[in-house]
């Protein structure tokens, strides 16, 4: 799945949370933020409270009533991420059935297929093969799109067409000028904003892993700069996509899922939202690991995360090898490259 490369990236090593050390005199025996117990359950809390106490979902509902964007970030693939998604559209619904759902998971030029299955015209299996659903769909997105339908809400395809990410990833932002009109207008209108704060972020989560230095340095200098052009389609494409739903259907509220790095720190999606709509009122639920073997994680390099995190098991370790790990990666890249850019 096209964004999970980076994310690994940024996520390997991810640490997580809990009281300050502002906070070490406060008194800390009423807190009921507790490791979580297993793989789908997630410990709300808000990074601004001294105790810590968890929330419900119903209670984290009613503290997003006034947003008019919610935004849930994820782990692509963790249990926990996908069933707060779930429960959180429903506690959000309760509250205001005018709503609307924004998804990462489906890209601008799918629209249509995504409608059609929306309309009762054609069924899962026809939808997933026009929309090229990612992998996991009936296992992690498929309760939030049967709920949109069940209740006739909009579900927008917010994300920019991955032949065009690749694309610029591996030639350059300057291939943006070969498109065509009807491609055109599958990707955002400034597709390159930028804010210099998401560049270094960028920059520390994958640099490393693609090299410098040396007689290639300058060549992979150039991939990790056309790398982050990549990244700032998709955060560009999916901001005006949710501006484009908010004129298309005024005073909804929307709710928003992408994964982690798009919207972390409020960042990256959140950033060029508001850069574009600083009048929004953005509301951004960060996931963050509950260390291994610790009580009480240290929440002092993460109350910036989002205005609400929540704390989920980690994922099982996806290699032991760094071989078999080195090698699956160079696989993946190769794959990318043999597509062809046209």
């Amino acid at each position: 799945m096209s964004t999970s490369l980076y994310n690994v990236r940024y996520l390997i090593g991810a640490l997580v949370l809990a009281i300050t050390a502002g906070c070490a005199t406060s008194p800390t025996s009423h807190s009921t933020l507790k490791a979580p117990l297993n793989q789908y359950q997630a410990q709300i809390v808000d990074p601004k409270s001294d105790t810590l106490n968890t929330l419900t979902v119903e209670q984290l509902a009613r503290r997003l009533a006034d947003a008019d964007v919610v935004v849930v970030g994820e782990y692509h693939g963790h249990h926990a991420s996908h069933l707060l998604q779930a429960q959180l559209q429903l506690a959000l619904f309760q509250q205001q059935p005018q709503q609307i759902l924004s998804m990462e998971q489906f890209e601008t030029h799918q629209q249509d297929a995504l409608n059609q299955y929306l309309a009762g015209s054609s069924g899962e299996s026809e939808m997933i093969e026009d929309t090229g659903a990612w992998d996991n769909y009936r296992a992690s997105y498929r309760p939030l799109v049967e709920f949109a339908l069940s209740h006739q809400l909009p579900v927008i395809a917010a994300n920019a067409p991955g032949t065009i990410v690749r694309c610029v990833g591996r030639e350059g932002p300057h291939i943006i000028d070969d498109l065509s009109q009807a491609q055109r207008q599958t990707i955002a209108q400034q597709p390159f904003l930028d804010t210099p704060a998401y560049r270094q972020r960028f920059d520390d989560a994958i640099g490393a892993s693609h090299g410098g230095g040396g007689d290639d340095g300058g060549a992979m200098k150039q991939r990790l700069d056309n790398s982050y052009k990549a990244q700032l389609l998709r955060d560009n494409t999916m901001a005006e996509r949710i501006l484009q739903a908010r004129r298309d259907y005024p005073g909804q509220q929307i709710l928003h899922i992408n994964g982690i790095f798009h919207s972390e720190q409020r960042q990256g999606t959140i950033a060029l939202l508001h850069a574009r709509a600083p009048e929004l009122n953005i509301k951004v639920i960060s996931p963050v690991f509950w260390p291994e073997d610790e009580a009480t994680p240290e929440l002092s390099d993460h109350r910036t995360n989002g205005d609400f995190l929540y704390f989920l098991q980690p994922l099982p370790d996806a290699y032991k090898s760094d071989d078999r790990r080195n090698r699956a990666m160079r696989e993946r890249f190769s794959q990318a490259e043999q597509q062809p850019c046209n």
